[in-house]
């Protein structure tokens, strides 16, 4: 097994992890936030898309699919076409609203399609690539890619948490 071939694996949990919290809700149920500030599932799986969406492209030296493809258009949100969620407040954070399951999952699966393509090319001796220096130390290629299935891991567990929690409310 390569580093390329777990960094697939990695990638294709989180898929099923993004797919599984959304599939079967509504849109309403989507953009539920649990108590006024909390975010709902439409966010997290929105935000945790624009962050790998965001690395991913930068390291690869590629454009996001968020533009490149329309995806922003298509979800005409009020925030400007760099935002990743990174940092949003509450009033932000409401804002995403709810959105439906297939303009999430379409455009996380765009995202996931990138990103599997970059990393399936990807041999161990590309991963101690700098690939920003405004850490110490800097942070290498490997250490992004992880740091983004972490970061995706999290808030599809998140997302999954709220997913039960409306579910039982049915």
């Amino acid at each position: 097994m390569t580093s390329a071939d777990l960094l697939i694996d990695a990638f294709g949990r989180v898929q099923e992890n993004v797919h599984g919290a959304v599939s079967g809700l509504t849109q309403d149920e989507l953009g539920v936030q649990l108590e006024p500030g909390a975010n709902s599932i439409a966010w997290l799986i929105w935000h945790l898309t624009r962050v790998q969406d965001d690395h991913i492209a930068d390291v690869a030296g590629l454009e996001q699919v968020w533009t490149a493809a329309g995806w922003a258009k298509r979800f005409g949100l009020p925030f400007d076409d760099a935002a990743t969620g990174y940092g949003d407040n509450p009033d932000e954070v409401a804002q995403l609203g709810a959105v439906p399951a297939d303009l999430l999952l379409g455009y996380y699966d765009a995202v996931h399609a990138q990103t599997i393509d970059y990393v399936s090319g990807l041999t161990d001796a590309d991963l101690p690539r700098v690939v920003d220096t405004r850490w110490d130390p800097p942070v290498t290629l490997g250490v992004r890619l992880i740091s983004v299935v972490d970061d995706d891991i999290q808030h599809s567990g998140q997302a999954a948490f709220v997913r039960g929690v409306l579910l039982r409310r049915r």
